[in-house]
């Protein structure tokens, strides 16, 4: 049965296909000595320190309109977080029925629709390279979800959550649910990209790539931040106390690290 957009489809009992979003970012900073890696690190503990990340999780859930039953959340020594959210279905009401819609999701201030059993968590991930030089923050989110609602919706909030260089995004929806004669269904709602979730002006901000594997329900999408300024990489200068030869050497290291990210190899 092929889907057709705005179709609605009746039922056998509850709709229990899986949805689950990945997403990972990705921020590089230059620091040049242990002393920079360090402040760096901290830095990035402060800005993405767990009580944070609970308020950014506790936003998307309530984007998808779930009620959050249960919060996990610990900051870890020297660095990092985790948070988990438990939550559970949360009726919106009046919501638009638009479960068939390819469209960017909302911001927090909008709640659209409604939430099946489900949960959400992020881990945090600061790490550097033995030599100096190149310091990467990681962040994976995950956000699965039970029912009509695909957390594909939360995709623009959370691309706004973080400063990110690169990110990899990753939807799948698993398992089947029945219509009303018994056929199965795989999934509910067209899409062709995880593009299509990704707000216009945002989407040019990046070069963006697909690997969909659509038979599977599988669709895999890479994002390289577009434009380039050093200073956003610098951690505590500006590019102009750097010599001409600095320069250069930095600029190829960030880049090389933001490619190898990107296409998921090393390249030297």
């Amino acid at each position: 049965m092929k889907l057709t957009p705005k179709e609605t489809i009746e039922l056998h009992g509850f709709n229990n296909l899986t949805k689950s979003l990945s997403f990972n970012m990705y921020d590089i900073c230059y620091t040049r000595s242990k002393e920079e890696r360090e402040a760096y690190v901290k830095y990035i503990d402060e800005q993405y320190s767990a009580e944070r990340l609970q308020t950014i999780l506790i936003h998307v859930s309530d984007i998808i309109g779930a009620h959050v039953l249960n919060v996990a959340s610990q900051d870890f020594e020297p660095a990092g977080a985790s948070v988990t959210l438990l939550v559970s279905e949360g009726p919106v009401e009046d919501a638009p029925s638009e479960h068939f819609e390819e469209s960017p999701g909302p911001l927090p201030e909008s709640v659209v629709i409604q939430l099946d059993k489900s949960h959400i968590t992020v881990h945090t991930y600061p790490e550097y390279h033995p030599d100096e030089g190149i310091s990467t923050f990681r962040a994976d989110i995950d956000v699965s979800t039970c029912g009509e609602i695909s957390p594909l919706k939360a995709l623009h909030y959370l691309i706004r959550s973080f400063e990110t260089d690169v990110m990899t995004i990753d939807y799948r929806v698993r398992g089947f649910t029945r219509d009303k004669d018994g056929y199965k269904l795989f999934i509910d709602h067209e899409i062709s990209s995880i593009q299509n979730y990704i707000p216009e002006d945002v989407g040019e901000l990046f070069d963006m790539i697909d690997v969909n594997v659509y038979k599977e329900n599988i669709f895999h999408t890479k994002c390289k931040l577009r434009g380039f300024d050093l200073n956003n990489y610098l951690f505590g200068y500006k590019k102009e106390t750097l010599h001409s030869e600095e320069l250069i050497e930095i600029t190829e290291r960030i880049k090389l690290e933001m490619d190898e990210i990107f296409y998921g190899k090393n390249m030297v």
